[in-house]
């Protein structure tokens, strides 16, 4: 039996979980969750008992100092939620929407109970969906926007809020488990997953982090601030452009993945999906002229700085110059724009919807 005492009654809570390990390419998804968590000063409210599902010689606790007595953290997965504050939806209207954040690792036993839990707290909250944050290692340049797949195992979910029917067979970890245990139980589950490139997966990857939070954004209909992880992923892709510069045949390879990627996204920038892309800026533009003025070194109004969108089967062709330093990106195999119109080299940004 779960008792939640002192959880105030929450505002269409949607649950967001993530968990380090094996579904956490980069850690961007386990650092999406911080991130949601960090913004919106969650408050935890559970844990679950670290002796039920872990193998402390796999992921051991750790020893630290609180004032000269000395404490133990233990791997677990812990519960929290946030209040957004009335954070607005996509649309612009002012709107409020409470998350429950679940972060944690993966467990090393005992999944079936492990998902039975989280379902407890789910039920006992209302939520009304969960989604479920995932990155995986992929053939996709660094210099391109982050492929983000929204994925179910509902096909009437997948119709309704434009998603892909997961067909996948073979492997898989405790994003996958607990997504079919909700579909089971009947709770509406998404599954959001970010390509890191393979050759650069060490993490921290804020880039493959921001194109998450994005997907995220538009699937929960939730305005969510974004702080420093802009500035960070321009920072973190211009690292790894000088580092491909250094080696030859590092560069000669991205390149080839440039044009295989180029070359699939192709069909896909239909008159559509470009539509859908740009409402979305018009939205978040719209949500930032709101707000006030910009400060000075404020990212672009729809959030992203250049080549750091995350919808997939939409073309961006924003990645070619490097916003901070004004360095243009490894070229791509063809000319970006043959149709002869005026401006600069790079592809200018949306046309200003007040002119």
């Amino acid at each position: 039996m779960i008792e939640l005492e002192g959880v105030p009654e929450l505002i269409d809570p949607v649950m967001i979980c993530a968990f380090e390990g094996w579904n956490d390419a980069g850690d961007a998804a386990s650092s999406a969750v911080a991130h949601l968590d960090r913004e919106w000063k969650g408050e935890v409210f559970a844990a679950l008992d670290a002796e039920d599902y872990y193998d402390f010689q796999v992921n051991r606790p750790t020893v630290w100092l609180d004032g000269g007595v000395r404490k133990i953290t233990w791997p677990t997965t812990r519960l929290s939620v946030v209040r957004t504050g009335g954070a607005g939806g996509a649309d612009g209207k002012s709107g409020t929407r409470d998350l429950v954040l679940v972060r944690g690792i993966e467990p090393s036993m005992r999944w079936r109970s492990f998902c039975n839990e989280i379902l407890g707290f789910a039920h006992e909250l209302g939520v009304e969906m969960v989604v479920i944050l995932g990155s995986l290692l992929g053939d996709t340049p660094h210099t391109r926007p982050v492929p983000v797949s929204g994925v179910t195992s509902d096909p009437d979910l997948a119709r309704t809020m434009d998603l892909e029917e997961s067909r996948y067979e073979g492997p898989t970890g405790i994003v996958g488990i607990l997504q079919e245990a909700c579909t089971h139980a009947g709770v509406p589950t998404v599954s959001l997953w970010a390509a890191v490139p393979h050759y650069v997966s060490q993490p921290p990857n804020p880039k493959a982090t921001l194109a998450l939070l994005n997907r995220l954004e538009d699937l929960i209909d939730l305005r969510i601030p974004q702080g420093e992880l802009p500035e960070d992923a321009r920072a973190w892709q211009l690292g790894v452009d000088q580092l491909a510069a250094e080696d030859s045949e590092v560069a000669e390879y991205v390149q080839s993945l440039e044009q295989a990627r180029d070359t699939a996204d192709l069909p896909e920038a239909s008159g559509e999906a470009i539509a859908r892309e740009f409402e979305r800026y018009l939205r978040r533009r719209d949500g930032q002229s709101k707000e006030g003025p910009a400060a000075p070194g404020t990212p672009p109004a729809d959030g992203r700085p250049g080549g750091l969108a995350a919808e997939p089967g939409v073309a961006d062709a924003s990645y070619l110059r490097d916003t901070t330093s004004g360095r243009t990106r490894p070229p791509r195999p063809k000319k970006p724009r043959e149709d002869g119109d005026e401006g600069p080299q790079s592809p200018p940004p949306p046309p200003d919807p007040e002119k």
